[in-house]
């Protein structure tokens, strides 16, 4: 009962903030508050994708009303406030505008994808737009030679359309894509378990350069040689995303990390860490939507609840036979 009214007070928090356009934050893409930036709060696909999977329903009207606005990021509408948080660079550089747009269509792909759509016709012409993209991408030189130098700088060419935290979501979501394009699925299960650059590089909207938290240039679990994960639940994360893919046997790092987690579970399947002072904390902010869903509180077991519960979830998607106590 305590957790379902937790529940219930985040799920209320997230939906208070929402404008009656069906925006949060006044942008689409943020993961987090940037006064840098200009960002004064999570963005809409972030929230909207949160929304799902804390489990409110569908019907409900924030997500009638997010979705008109996802539905017109597919579209070839030319509104500039379409641009949201990129609407200043792209009047400084008209020519970045198909770009922006590119990351926003891909978002809302992935969002409108695990909100149920898989096979409406706009998210099907959507997605596959972007799996070509990527499949081009990977059978390309610039799979392995990315970056270009822009004014001493390391970016990405512009040319490259790698994987990204979205693209790889929406095909996570789409299991009729996956049969369609297995060869892609099998190239992009082998491109994800390639070690990622260590070098720091930029993306550059005009002549600004942006961090590029959302693109996967290889693996991105961290972990030790006993599969200790750096981010728990950005290894979590990539371990569930390539279980939908049926691509998680070709991960050595997520593979050892999953055994190792695995390995941590007590006789019942909650796992139970030793000298677990903590709820594991998410370094990279692209789990927002989806870690933690329980809040820490001053009960033991709000530590581990979230990743004995996506452990199990894991361990369906790969068929295993669970025995619940």
């Amino acid at each position: 009962m305590a957790e379902a009214i937790l529940n219930a007070k985040t799920t209320q928090a997230i939906t208070r903030k929402q404008k009656g356009t069906g925006i949060w934050g006044g942008n689409m893409l943020a993961l987090a508050a940037s006064a840098k930036d200009g960002i004064k709060d999570v963005g809409t696909v972030p929230q909207h994708r949160r929304l799902l999977q804390l489990g409110l329903s569908r019907s409900a009207r924030p997500f009638k009303l997010s979705e008109r606005i996802l539905f017109r990021l597919l579209s070839r509408d030319e509104d500039p406030a379409l641009q949201f948080e990129y609407l200043k660079a792209v009047k400084d550089h008209p020519a970045s505008g198909e770009w922006t747009r590119e990351q926003f269509r891909e978002a809302a792909t992935a969002a409108l994808a695990e909100a149920g759509y898989q096979e409406d016709p706009r998210i099907r012409g959507a997605a596959h737009k972007i799996a070509s993209n990527v499949s081009a991408f990977l059978r390309s030189p610039l799979a392995d030679k990315p970056f270009i130098r822009v004014a001493a700088k390391t970016v990405l060419d512009p040319e490259a359309h790698p994987p990204t935290w979205y693209s790889l979501a929406m095909i996570a979501a789409l299991p009729s894509l996956q049969r369609e394009r297995a060869g892609f699925i099998e190239r992009l299960g082998q491109y994800l378990a390639q070690p990622a650059p260590k070098k720091e590089y930029s993306v550059m909207l005009g002549k600004k350069a942006l961090k590029p938290d959302y693109l996967l240039l290889g693996d991105p679990i961290e972990a030790d040689s006993k599969g200790n994960a750096k981010d728990i639940p950005v290894a979590l994360y990539t371990i569930e995303l390539l279980a939908k893919l049926g691509a998680l046997q070709s991960s050595p790092s997520g593979m050892k990390v999953l055994s190792r987690l695995v390995s941590e579970c007590d006789e019942r399947g909650i796992w139970q860490p030793k000298a677990l002072k903590a709820q594991p904390k998410a370094g990279h902010q692209i789990t927002y939507h989806w870690y933690p869903l329980m809040a820490e509180t001053k009960a033991p077991e709000s530590r581990v609840i979230d990743v004995t519960f996506r452990l199990a979830s894991i361990a369906r998607l790969l068929g295993w036979q669970l025995t619940f106590a």
